[in-house]
């Protein structure tokens, strides 16, 4: 069985000619008034918004993005104002793309122009992890959806939608689950259940991204105190790429931290309602509505596929909550630890993260719930990197056997 995946493929021009800048200035600006007016007119229908750029100087790929994109603004996104910063978007029937070998910059993009003949070509420079990509482009193996063309500071960037059929892995026989825990501490923590016993945890930090959500959300509201809003729309930007580029890093680390394990399957928690039922008050909604729980997941999956590994999601209730030993509830004393409050258990004391993803692995089961853990001794965590699972003191103990959480603490 195939699945389709989608990407998005990013390539810089070449420094265009004058006359070719000229051109590409035009463009933009010719559609940033056709997205304007047919938006402020209220056109919440492609036929409203047809009426309104009919008589711009664009192409009918340009219009009939805009015929695609303008409803979808009022109806998925609620916008209630633009930005002055909105790419050029065409349909794929103006997609045209050229290759040679011979050239110092392989592959040239055919720019769509309004009137017959005005279009142009222009090299790009596409980024070499996907170059596979874009010669599946010319074979024919890759479809093209929309694609994207943007001023960025001081070179034009052209982003394409693609989409390509993968083997949607199968859940192999004898399955290693891995989990992984999506938090405000920790941005990500995986661990690995081998026969019932956590394994070899791993922990991706969640400062940096905590700090510029933070740094994000005060500048923001500083600038728009100050009624700066073209130093909004700057900042905002580069917050969302710095925020961007870690989630890709996070994502990419999760997969390949799965793959050293045989036979790997990741589980994920089911968050796909987590946020509509939330109510925490102003200050706690906002911190959690800024977690990109659902950028994130989506990234692991879309790798995950990439790389042939399976992805299953599970029932989030209660996975911080639960010691993975027992299943009794607990308490989290602090936002590290989890103590578990049933006197027959081994453990005691847990780096809170590791529990978590320990109980979402081994929720992959037939019946979707946490089968029972083996005791596997005194795993307290001490180099960051891994659990200890050496044997002894495996019979139930009222005595404290897991203190040692400084190793996880920054």
């Amino acid at each position: 069985m195939t699945v389709t995946s989608t990407k998005t493929l990013e390539a810089t021009l070449a420094p265009p000619t004058a006359h070719k800048e000229r051109r590409l200035q035009r463009t933009v600006a010719t559609y940033r008034r056709a997205l304007a007016d047919s938006f402020e007119s209220g056109a919440d229908t492609q036929t409203a918004v047809n009426d309104v750029v009919t008589g711009y100087n664009l192409t009918s790929y340009a219009k009939d993005a805009l015929k695609n994109y303008v409803p979808q603004l009022r109806d998925t996104y609620n916008a209630e104002e633009l930005g002055d910063d909105h790419p050029v978007r065409f349909t794929n029937r103006g997609w045209r793309l050229d290759h040679s070998e011979e050239r110092t910059h392989e592959f040239c993009w055919r720019v769509p122009q309004a009137g017959r003949g005005n279009a142009f070509w222009i090299p790009l420079r596409i980024n070499p992890a996907q170059e596979s990509l874009w010669a599946d482009l010319l074979d024919g193996d890759v479809s093209v959806g929309e694609f994207r063309l943007q001023e960025h500071r001081t070179n034009w960037v052209l982003h394409v939608t693609v989409e390509y059929e993968l083997a949607e892995p199968e859940e192999p026989d004898d399955p290693t689950p891995v989990g992984f825990d999506i938090g405000e501490s920790k941005l990500l923590t995986g661990c690995a259940c081998r026969d019932g016993t956590p394994t070899q945890p791993y922990i991706y930090d969640g400062g940096r991204a905590r700090y510029l959500r933070k740094e994000m959300f005060t500048t923001l509201r500083r600038l728009q105190e100050r009624d700066a809003e073209w130093r909004i729309d700057e900042r905002f930007d580069h917050y969302q790429n710095a925020l961007t580029d870690i989630v890709e890093k996070a994502s990419h680390e999760a997969v390949q931290y799965a793959r050293q394990f045989e036979n790997p399957v990741i589980v994920l928690e089911d968050l796909s309602a987590i946020r509509e039922h939330l109510d925490y008050g102003t200050w706690m909604n906002r911190r959690l509505h800024n977690w990109a729980f659902a950028r994130l997941t989506g990234r692991i999956e879309d790798k995950a596929l990439e790389a042939g590994i399976p992805v299953r999601k599970v029932n989030p209730a209660y996975t911080s909550q639960t010691c993975h030993a027992c299943g009794h509830l607990g308490s989290r004393s602090s936002q590290a630890a989890f103590r578990c409050t049933n006197d027959e258990c081994w453990v005691t004391e847990y780096q809170a993260d590791i529990n978590a993803a320990a109980n979402i692995a081994g929720r992959l089961n037939p019946w979707g719930e946490s089968l029972p853990w083996k005791p596997a001794g005194d795993d307290s965590p001490r180099d960051g990197s891994g659990c200890d699972t050496t044997t002894g003191h495996r019979t139930p103990s009222r005595q404290p056997r897991q203190t040692t959480l400084a190793a996880f603490q920054s």
